[in-house]
């Protein structure tokens, strides 16, 4: 049977104008729309992967080949990840649409080297709450606490691209009034990272904290991965 489709025809005729008019100047390849349509389902998912494809090829970073785990109720913000994508270019990324601050000067890379997902080897996707403040449900527990009930949570990658696609869209920021607590990364000092907008000062803030420190205003952001 066919695939539904999703929209009216006028609704996708703007999109694929778009869509039609990139591929014409170059800023997406045919590879990278057919590796897009591999992988479209009946559903919306089809047009998060388009939306994220345009993302990343105006960036210089094709998606390629990926999979989509299964969605879970509540979780309804898709990320994507291209391969090779590193934290510190992610942060490059933000650097360039906003101001930001850094707990160090190192190489993020280098800064934290422990992290629950990469995309080394591959591109990949996970799902979380569409929310601007991080998961209430995990306030006052700590990453060791977390850590020790098996919690997915997010990494400090997957934040700021959080970050930067959520500012793309709307010109504003995540976490304006509490603080998301990476739990799925670690510092090389075992500190855990933690990144907020500091409204004051009009910046994406990336810190850090112990791995057994707990507050009302820290919360991890659970992932469907």
């Amino acid at each position: 049977m066919p695939n539904k489709v999703v929209g009216s025809m006028s609704d996708w005729s703007g999109v694929l104008k778009d869509l039609f008019r990139q591929i014409d100047d170059g800023s997406i390849t045919l590879e990278t729309i057919k590796a897009v349509v591999g992988h479209c389902g009946p559903d919306k998912i089809a047009d998060l992967l388009v939306d994220w494809t345009i993302f990343w090829s105006k960036r210089g970073f094709a998606i390629g080949d990926i999979s989509v785990p299964e969605k879970r109720p509540g979780f309804d913000r898709l990320l994507v990840i291209p391969q090779g994508l590193t934290i510190e270019q992610v942060f490059g990324i933000c650097q360039k649409l906003f101001k930001v601050w850094r707990y160090t000067n190192q190489d993020l890379d280098e800064a934290i080297p422990t992290n629950d997902r990469t995309s080394t080897n591959g591109s990949y996707a996970i799902w979380v709450r569409d929310r601007v403040e991080a998961d209430e449900e995990f306030k006052n527990q700590s990453a060791n606490t977390l850590k020790a009930v098996g919690h997915t949570g997010i990494t400090v990658l997957e934040r700021l691209i959080y970050e930067a696609k959520y500012f793309d869209e709307t010109g504003k920021h995540l976490d304006i009034t509490n603080i998301t607590l990476c739990a799925g990364s670690r510092y090389s000092d075992g500190g855990v990272p933690v990144v907020s907008w500091d409204g004051g000062n009009a910046k994406l803030f990336l810190g850090w904290c112990d791995p057994g420190y707990a507050s009302g205003l820290l919360r991890s952001r659970a992932v469907v991965a």
